[in-house]
C-alpha cells in the first residue's frame, strides 16, 4: 500500500526474519541500516566530532556500522557503549568487530565537545525504564542542547504503543527502517522523534502479504481507491443527500459549517434541518445548503433519499437529541453522530449502541469518549479506540493531535497531518460534515472517516497561520484540486 502501513515491534522482528528467511542475511540489513543513517548524517551535517552512542543489542549493531562509515569518511568519531564487547552477540558483535576505533565505556564525558549526538542506545522493543548510567547519559544528551539522530525510535520510547516510562532521548531527527512503527505517530513519542527518514534496507515488500498489517499512517493510498471522485455522468441527485440536524437557534453555527463541509465535498445536496423557530436564522446564511423545518424528526427521515445523517453539531444535548439519533440509526442510513449527539448518550451509551444498524462513524473527542466509554480511558490510543469500535459496532475516530480511526474489524490508522491551528472552535464540525458529505457520496464508513480526517488537516497546513473554521471549508476545494 505504498509504504503506509506502520508495523508493531513483534511485526518488524517477522519482517527481519522473513527477509533473512528469503535469502538477505542479517549482517547485510544491518549494514544497510548503518548506510542509511550516515547517508542523512553526510547529508544534512558538516563534518563536526560526533557521539555515537550504541547499546548491546542490534540497535547497538546499527551503531557500530554508522560510527565506521563516518570515520572513513573522515569524522571525528567517540563510539560508547553499554555493557562490554564480549557479551554482544550475533550481528551487532561482528560490526563492533569490523570497528576500528576505541570503544569507550558509556558515561555523560563522551558528550564533550560533540557536536552530533548518534542515538543507538535502546530499539524500539524496549519495554522497561531506562535506568543507571544510562539514564544519565539520556539526561545528559537532552541538556546538551545539540542536533541528536534516533536510530529506529529514540532511547525510551516503546514502539508498539509509543510508551515512555522514564527517561528518552528528544531526537532531532529519526531514521527508521522498511515501515514506520505506531511510536513515529502517537503524539507524545512524537514529539520526541521529530522527523523521520523511512528507509530501505532491503526488506522486500512481499514480506507484507505475510505479516498483514491491519494498522496503517492515514494518508491518499490508504482511500484513494475508494474515494468518490466526480464522474462525468453523474448528477446531484447520484451524489448523495446528506442531512445535518441542527438544534435551537442560538446552536446553530455549528450545523451550518458542518453543512457547508459536506456539500464542499461533494455531496450532491446537503440540507440542514433544524426546529422552526431556527429556520430564519438558517436560511439568511445558507444558499446553497437548503434548510428543512421539522416538528417531528419522522418528517426528516421520510424522504429515503435523504441517505446520510449528521447529529450533534449544535444539536442540544438532552432527550430529544437522543431520540432522533436512535431514530436515524435505527434507519439504517450512513450516520456520524459527533458532540452533542454523544454527551446525550453518557448516562446510557448502551442505547446508542444497540442503536446502530448501518454504517456509522462516532466522533469523539477525548472528553466525548470518556462519557461514552468511561472505561477505555487509559492505555494507548490505538487500543482504546479499537476496543471502543468493536463494542459500538461503528467506527470510531477519537480526535486530537494523533486522531486514531479505529473500525470494528481492527482496522486502524493514526493522522498525523493536523496542525496545532485547527484547535479552534468549529473545526470539529467542519470535520463531521466532511465525512457525512463522503459517507453520503456511497465511501465506506472506515475510508470515509480516514478521508476526512486528512483533507481536513491538509486544509489547515495549506491555508497556515490565522485559522478559523471558515476557512476550512474554503480551502477544500485546493486540498481536492491536490488530491485528484
Amino acid at each position: 500500500m505504498n509504504g503506509v502501513e506502520l508495523l508493531t515491534v513483534e511485526q518488524m522482528y517477522r519482517a527481519d526474519a522473513l527477509a533473512i528467511a528469503a535469502g538477505t542475511p542479517g549482517l547485510v540489513l544491518m549494514e544497510n541500516a548503518g548506510w542509511a543513517v550516515a547517508d542523512v548524517i553526510l547529508a544534512a551535517h558538516a563534518p563536526c566530532p560526533v557521539a555515537i552512542l550504541c547499546g548491546p543489542g542490534n540497535n547497538g549493531g546499527d551503531g557500530f556500522v554508522v560510527a565506521r562509515l563516518l570515520s572513513e569518511r573522515g569524522w571525528t568519531v567517540r563510539l560508547g557503549l553499554l555493557g562490554e564487547v564480549a557479551r554482544l552477540k550475533g550481528d551487532a558483535a561482528e560490526m563492533a568487530a569490523r570497528w576500528n576505533g576505541p570503544i569507550e565505556p558509556l558515561t555523560p564525558d563522551l558528550l564533550a565537545n560533540a557536536g552530533l549526538v548518534v542515538d543507538a542506545l535502546f530499539g524500539a522493543g524496549l519495554d522497561r525504564p531506562i535506568e543507571g548510567v544510562a539514564a544519565a547519559v539520556v539526561d545528559a544528551v537532552n541538556a546538551r542542547g545539540v542536533p541528536v539522530l534516533a536510530v529506529d525510535v529514540p532511547s525510551g520510547v516503546e514502539g508498539t504503543r509509543g510508551f515512555i516510562k522514564g527517561p528518552a532521548v528528544r531526537a532531532s531527527r529519526t531514521v527508521t527502517f522498511f515501515r514506520k512503527k505506531p511510536a513515529h505517530l502517537l503524539i507524545d513519542s512524537r514529539v520526541l522523534a521529530g522527523p523521520v527518514t523511512v528507509a530501505d534496507i532491503g526488506i522486500p515488500d512481499a514480506v507484507l502479504e505475510t505479516i498483514r498489517p491491519e494498522l496503517w499512517e492515514n494518508e491518499p493510498p490508504l482511500w484513494r481507491a475508494a474515494y468518490p471522485f466526480p464522474r462525468i455522468e453523474a448528477h446531484k441527485y447520484a451524489r448523495g443527500h446528506a442531512v445535518v440536524v441542527s438544534g435551537p437557534l442560538a446552536q446553530g453555527g455549528a450545523a451550518r459549517l458542518a453543512a457547508r463541509a459536506a456539500l464542499r465535498v461533494g455531496a450532491g445536496l446537503v440540507t440542514v434541518a433544524c426546529p422552526p423557530d431556527a429556520l430564519p436564522a438558517h436560511a439568511a446564511q445558507l444558499n446553497a445548503v437548503m434548510t428543512l423545518a421539522f416538528d417531528n424528526f419522522s418528517t426528516v427521515l421520510a424522504d429515503p433519499r435523504r441517505n446520510a445523517i449528521l447529529i450533534g453539531p449544535g444539536g442540544g444535548v438532552g432527550p430529544q437529541t437522543r431520540e432522533m439519533t436512535c431514530a436515524a440509526l435505527a434507519s439504517g442510513r450512513f450516520c456520524v453522530i459527533d458532540a452533542d449527539g454523544l454527551t446525550s448518550f453518557r448516562d446510557r451509551p448502551d442505547d446508542l449502541f444497540a442503536a446502530i444498524d448501518g454504517p456509522c462513524v462516532l466522533t469523539p473527542h477525548d472528553g466525548e469518549f470518556s462519557r461514552v466509554f468511561p472505561d477505555l480511558v487509559e492505555g494507548c490510543r490505538i487500543d482504546r479506540a479499537r476496543a471502543a469500535a468493536r463494542r459500538a459496532g461503528a467506527v470510531v475516530l477519537l480526535k486530537g493531535a494523533d486522531t486514531v480511526i479505529a473500525a470494528p474489524d481492527g482496522r486502524a490508522a493514526i493522522n498525523a497531518n493536523a496542525p496545532p491551528t485547527l484547535a479552534t472552535a468549529g473545526s470539529g464540525d467542519v470535520l463531521a460534515g466532511l465525512i457525512i458529505g463522503l459517507l453520503a457520496q456511497g465511501m465506506p464508513a472506515f475510508e470515509a472517516a480516514s478521508a476526512g480526517a486528512w483533507l481536513h488537516g491538509r486544509a489547515a497546513t495549506l491555508f497556515g497561520p490565522g485559522l478559523i473554521a471558515e476557512d476550512l471549508t474554503e480551502t477544500i476545494p485546493a486540498v481536492l484540486r491536490e488530491l485528484a
